[in-house]
């Protein structure tokens, strides 16, 4: 199957170009899939850069654009020579694409891909989707209107998934999806939430050996349900990444996020007090009317949590949203000054974290030339004889090197 993916932004972006491949391969020889990104205005910009340059390099293959960047913004790849774009909420439709083939009349038995270096990354772990769409109104977020409205799976489909990644080899697997708080469904007349999804499938697939989540709202009432799941069971890895954006209630009542900053020491208290569980979060930098003070809440509480990982970035007006036309919009540059704020704390975070971790020994899965990853999402290099990709084994750590932990296999 000559299909190639290049998939932008989200991991879940690179799980449906999976799906969407397979499909494709069913009725078109040759193509290109790109799943674009509207997080920010510079990922369009990169998005339509990169089909462009695709496009000059491959004469005659067809280029299938979707994703909420080409949603968002199609004028930027409809012009482009041989890309055809799929609405977001068509992309998982095999006639959309098939529709889109007849009607723009070029060759579906082109000529083999030419040049293509973005392949996808190969993972040790699988992701899995068990939601798409959100129901709430952050007022700074596009992805929800691109994505529609919380759809919910079947926890039969999950079931399977997971169990096709566990006859493949992942032996680690991730939930994910745009909202994963907001997973809940009506099955056989029983509300079927997050926690239970999880609780189900480490009951029925005992041979999994790892279970994650890739994100958690910090407003969720499930997270105590998942937490004691953590401790009850040690195939749930004991991390979390909170979509927390702000720890400055003001910003976050700007925000229209449903969580306060006391709600996060909350959580954090009551998620060590029978286990360990480490914490990332994803932090928004330079949102408008972000004050210094204001900002400096949200460095301090950092540095409180102890915030092991941070994905902070300048906040990016989006079109269409309520936080575009909010008055006292900061400039990037102060912006970006405050993402290296955030990111220098969380890094002396992780060096604290880690030095408390020396001595001890965990479950690592394996990655690449014997590097993995432990329960923490912090990289190991395990000294000695080479394992294979996606081994999950007991690891000593004993010592650090850098960013990453030193580790002997036991």
């Amino acid at each position: 199957m000559n299909i190639k993916t290049l998939s932008f932004g989200c991991r879940l972006n690179a799980l449906e170009s999976e799906k969407i491949a397979k499909k494709l391969g069913n009725v078109v020889d040759t193509a290109i899939l790109v799943n674009t990104c509207s997080v920010t205005g510079e990922a369009e910009r990169q998005c339509a850069q990169t089909v462009r340059k695709l496009s000059r390099e491959n004469p005659n293959v067809l280029i299938f654009a979707t994703g909420c960047g080409a949603t968002r913004n199609p004028n930027l790849f409809v012009k482009i020579p041989r890309v055809l774009v799929v609405d977001n909420k068509d992309k998982m439709n095999l006639d959309k694409y098939i529709d889109a083939m007849k009607s723009s009349g070029l060759d579906i038995y082109a000529p083999k891909i030419e040049f293509f270096k973005n392949a996808e990354t190969p993972l040790s772990k699988q992701f899995v989707q068990i939601q798409n769409g959100c129901n709430h109104d952050c007022t700074y977020c596009v992805t929800r209107l691109l994505r529609g409205p919380n759809v919910s799976f079947p926890y039969a489909e999950i079931l399977s998934d997971v169990k096709a990644a566990i006859n493949n080899g992942f032996y680690e697997i991730v939930l994910t999806g745009v909202d994963t708080a907001s997973y809940a469904r009506l099955e056989n007349g029983k509300s079927v939430l997050l926690a239970d999804v999880c609780e189900r499938l480490l009951c029925d697939v005992p041979q999994m050996q790892h279970l994650r989540l890739s994100s958690i709202d910090p407003a969720s009432p499930q997270i105590k349900k998942i937490i004691d799941l953590m401790q009850s069971d040690h195939r749930f890895m004991p991390h979390l990444h909170l979509s927390m954006q702000s720890g400055s209630d003001t910003i976050l009542r700007a925000m229209r996020r449903r969580h306060t900053v006391q709600n996060l020491r909350d959580l954090i208290k009551t998620a060590n007090t029978n286990i360990q569980v480490s914490f990332s979060a994803d932090i928004i930098c330079g949102f408008p009317g972000e004050t210094d003070t204001l900002f400096q809440e949200t460095a301090d509480l950092v540095r409180e949590l102890g915030l092991i990982h941070v994905h902070a970035f300048p906040f990016s007006p989006r079109p269409e949203t309520v936080a575009a036309d909010m008055p006292n919009q900061i400039t990037r540059d102060i912006a970006k000054k405050r993402v290296k704020i955030i990111s220098d704390i969380a890094d002396e975070n992780k060096k604290q974290f880690m030095q408390k971790q020396i001595g001890k020994t965990v479950s690592v899965l394996v990655e690449e030339n014997n590097v993995g990853r432990t329960p923490d999402d912090i990289d190991i290099k395990i000294l000695g004889d080479k394992i294979a990709n996606k081994t999950i084994c007991d690891v000593k750590i004993t010592k650090i090197d850098g960013d990453k932990f030193i580790g002997l296999r036991v």
